[in-house]
């Protein structure tokens, strides 16, 4: 017995409701089978060229996302309290950005510190009293979900700066039904494929005033060096709309036109997978080769979208994640739906001194930090990386934040020695604009490959699995 819930099977060893098709198939299937399917799927992967690059190490080319061929399954009933939870966490979080650059009343009710925002390095001065169209800020976000029991599910973070992972997701339900069609006329499970149109639609309903016509949107990338651009590259060609870099783009008569075979075409919506510093070298780093020159002067007046809209970082904070639950009651008037994991905030004086005598027991995590980096989780360091970590958390607290080490669920994927359970998380894909918010049925489950690892992130060894909704 171990203390983590399995989202296959019931205690006694049964499959639970959602996964009897499966289990069930599973069982009937030739393992020698299974094997090939293995491989063929790893082959449809490097032919498609699904790849990402691991910044920081020597032998960082690019690597294939791991792809495991058990699907995860998640019940229509599950799914539907899930969708509450993350429609009210994004319009909290909306309203939040809108807030706090203008009136900032949630300072004003003392219910978020006033050094929480303006000490941000996420916060831009440069938003203040700017207006998105529609007052969208974050179009596109994802919530990483992890879940502990049967009806316990926490986020563990907010992603609403640039989320990533969206291709994955639609990748791995392609080479499903490349490979197993007749799982998906055994069971019915809600489609994800639709993703891209309702990408395009939502963006272009977000376009500016200054719009005549239908909306022109591309999708601004750092290029091929980035660790994401298959993923830039695959939506824009998805949606049908141009992929373009900085030096593509110039600003004319107010406008941010992109270079094209009959001269420039003003853009209308910019989907933008590039950070805010490196955005506009006029308004941010100088040193910017990646952002155009002007293009946050023309946003400020109106002249172009900028999804995500910039400033929304701060939304990706880890110190200001652990005030979500007061954030959601402030601007929805309810409780929050989905739990936030319980936080120790480290530039506090006696959270930083517990968190420091408890170091062996939580996770750390850097307070801007991301892909799983500059993270520690302390059940499975070292004594000398205990040691290494305690000295950075007393150099600067105000970086950290501490969480208890979760008991995530696990479900089954197909290793070498047959099916084992590994831990895993779930990363729903959001799209918001003034026509209403999409939540895509799934999402992208990541898994750590590792027996008993906890971390997910594919930069850290995880991998990625298909996620089924079932219908009613």
């Amino acid at each position: 017995m171990t203390d983590f819930f399995d989202e296959m099977h019931n205690p006694d060893g049964s499959f639970r409701t959602a996964y009897s098709e499966i289990g069930q198939w599973i069982g009937e299937e030739d393992v020698a089978r299974l094997r090939a399917k293995q491989r063929e799927a790893e082959e449809v992967f490097r032919l498609t060229g699904i790849t990402f690059n691991v910044y920081g190490q020597a032998d960082a080319e690019e690597r294939l996302i791991p792809f495991d061929i058990i699907p995860r399954v998640i019940s229509s009933s599950e799914w539907q309290k899930l969708s509450r939870g993350i429609e009210q966490r994004v319009r909290a979080i909306n309203a939040f950005l809108h807030d706090i650059y203008h009136r900032q009343e949630i300072v004003r009710a003392g219910r978020l510190p006033a050094e929480m925002v303006i000490g941000n390095e996420a916060f831009l001065p440069q938003m203040l009293g700017v207006s998105p169209p529609g007052r969208v800020y974050t179009h596109i976000v994802g919530i990483d979900l992890v879940r502990t029991g049967p009806d316990e599910f926490y986020v563990l973070e907010d992603n609403a700066r640039t989320p990533s992972g969206v291709s994955y997701m639609l990748e791995n339900r392609e080479t499903m039904l490349k490979m197993f069609p007749e799982l998906f006329s055994k069971t019915r499970v809600q489609r994800v494929s639709d993703y891209p149109t309702n990408l395009r639609r939502s963006l272009a309903a977000c376009a500016p005033s200054a719009t005549s016509g239908d909306p022109t949107v591309a999708v601004l990338t750092p290029g091929i060096y980035n660790s994401a651009y298959y993923e830039h590259a695959f939506l824009a060609d998805q949606m049908g709309v141009e992929l373009v870099e900085g030096h593509d783009l110039r600003v004319r008569d107010g406008r941010v036109c992109m270079r094209t075979t009959q001269g420039y075409k003003a853009i209308d919506v910019l989907y933008r997978r590039v950070d805010d510093e490196y955005l506009d070298p006029l308004n941010f780093n100088p040193d910017s080769a990646l952002g155009v020159p002007g293009i946050m002067d023309v946003y400020r007046a109106g002249g172009i979208t900028i999804a995500n809209a910039p400033g929304t970082g701060i939304a990706d904070d880890k110190a200001i994640y652990s005030f979500m639950p007061d954030i959601v009651e402030f601007y929805t008037g309810e409780k929050a739906i989905l739990q936030n994991v319980p936080t120790w905030r480290c530039s506090e004086p006696e959270a930083l001194a517990y968190v420091l005598d408890n170091l062996h027991e939580l996770v750390v995590k850097e307070v801007h930090g991301s892909g799983g980096y500059g993270m520690l989780i302390g059940p499975a360091a070292s004594k000398r990386e205990l040691a290494a970590f305690r000295a950075k958390l007393k150099a600067k607290p105000g970086n950290y934040i501490a969480q208890p080490t979760l008991s995530l669920s696990t479900v089954p994927i197909f290793a070498r020695s047959g099916l084992a359970p590994r831990h895993v998380d779930l990363r729903p894909f959001v799209l918001v604009s003034p026509e209403g918010i999409n939540i895509t049925p799934g999402g992208l489950t990541r898994v750590a490959l590792k027996k008993g690892s906890l971390v997910v992130n594919s930069s850290q060894g995880g991998g990625t699995k298909d996620t089924w909704v079932l219908e009613d």
